[in-house]
């Protein structure tokens, strides 16, 4: 494995040629969506100008070519994140639809009404709400682990919150807003221990880090491919194979069944039981790209390579009087910093930011209790990939000070 070459890296990336507003593109908004390589683009060009064709279904060739690169890439997600069987990967539209078929096939079948579901005020809505919504449907307690003032878990509150009564425990293993990379492993132990499951939003993380769910000895993990320079659409549930196969599928139609009657049906075996109708075929094989992508720079190449860039930007910005940074330090967190800048409403700072042709993202970011936990309305973000550098932090600095000095305002 070649040593890493940012140069070589940017190289890969077409978008990042474009001007906005007259200026140079940088791109600080990752955690939302990666920019895709050239290698995943042609990847995908390739599948419709040559192999283009349903899968499971003809015996002719393109069917075939088609059929081979669509379970291909089932295979290289497996491998990429090291699960033990082929059929523990499910392909998704991405990580809510994965983390809603766990809440609905899973979560209706075990949970019963006063049992417990637990997760964390830092959650993505898409690791909220389902779980919102089976405690609803089955009248169980929603319970939440309580938080550390710089927004890390204290597994001592993880093991106080799950008792004998929790069915379920999902928690991110990166926090979209705070950075935060939780003790997964850990956390599923004290999961377990109690008799409970653990799922985990792994799309913070996955990009970004090994994953081994072995390893982690995960039930549940969910990630999607337009974070990790794959095309948007596409995602992996993985699921222990002895859990999935207890399990009913919430989608019906074509290719997931066995046996079809006038009054009832039967279902195929892992894992196209949870695939209904025609699958997400050129943007599977995308997501093959991608990870064949990031296999060739390394995850632990990645890793090292965010947390200079991150712990940079980290001290830069803190040198900026009246911004404040919400989360853990540099040593704790993944290639993201949210944050706001004292007197400039979060859209206000992204637009001036814009104008330099710097792109972040501001809002609530799909986390409205975390907002509240933070007493903010909305935070700005800037996140951090493979294809950023020192440079461009530097241009974002001296933006964030330029904003500062054209609003005027006194701290």
């Amino acid at each position: 494995m070649a040593p890493f070459d940012i140069n070589k890296v940017k190289a890969d990336f077409p978008i990042l040629n474009e001007t906005v507003n007259g200026q140079p593109l940088v791109y600080l908004d990752s955690s939302a969506t990666s920019q895709k390589p050239v290698q995943v683009i042609d990847r995908i060009n390739q599948y419709y100008n040559h192999e283009n064709a349903n899968v499971h279904r003809g015996v002719h060739t393109l069917g075939t070519r088609a059929t081979d690169g669509y379970e291909g890439a089932r295979e290289a997600a497996r491998r990429f994140i090291n699960a033990q069987y082929f059929e523990e990967v499910i392909f998704t539209r991405g990580t809510t639809t994965a983390i809603n078929t766990v809440a609905h096939s899973y979560g209706d079948m075990v949970v019963e009404e006063g049992d417990e579901i637990v997760i964390t005020q830092m959650e993505h809505h898409a690791n909220l709400v389902p779980w919102q919504q089976l405690a609803k449907r089955r009248k169980a307690v929603l319970k939440y682990i309580p938080m550390q003032e710089d927004g890390t878990l204290d597994l001592r509150d993880v093991e106080a919150t799950i008792t004998d009564r929790t069915k379920i425990v999902s928690v991110a293993h990166v926090s979209n807003v705070l950075g935060t990379i939780n003790d997964i492993k850990a956390i599923a132990k004290l999961a377990h221990d109690k008799g409970a499951i653990m799922v985990s939003d792994g799309a913070q993380a996955v990009p970004h880090m090994t994953v081994d769910v072995q390893d982690l000895d995960v039930d549940f993990y969910a990630f999607s491919g337009h974070k990790m320079v794959g095309p948007t659409g596409i995602g992996v549930l993985y699921g222990r194979k002895s859990l999935l196969n207890k399990m009913e599928p919430i989608e019906y139609g074509g290719d997931m069944i066995d046996f079809v009657g006038l009054q009832d049906s039967t279902w195929t075996e892992l894992p196209t039981k949870f695939e209904a109708g025609t699958p997400l075929i050129a943007e599977a094989i995308g997501l093959h790209a991608a990870i064949d992508y990031l296999e060739s720079i390394g995850l632990d190449e990645v890793l090292k390579y965010e947390h200079e860039l991150t712990s940079y930007a980290y001290d830069k910005m803190s040198e900026i009087e009246g911004l404040e940074i919400y989360g853990p330090g540099p040593d704790k967190r993944a290639g993201l910093i949210t944050f706001n800048l004292a007197g400039v409403h979060p859209h206000d700072l992204a637009t001036a930011l814009d104008s330099d042709g710097i792109a972040i993202r501001a809002g609530h970011h799909c986390a409205q209790p975390l907002m509240k936990w933070l007493n903010q309305s909305s935070t700005a973000r800037a996140s951090f990939y493979i294809y950023n550098t020192k440079e461009e932090i530097d241009l974002l600095v001296d933006s964030l000070k330029k904003t500062k000095e054209f609003f005027s305002y006194e701290f």
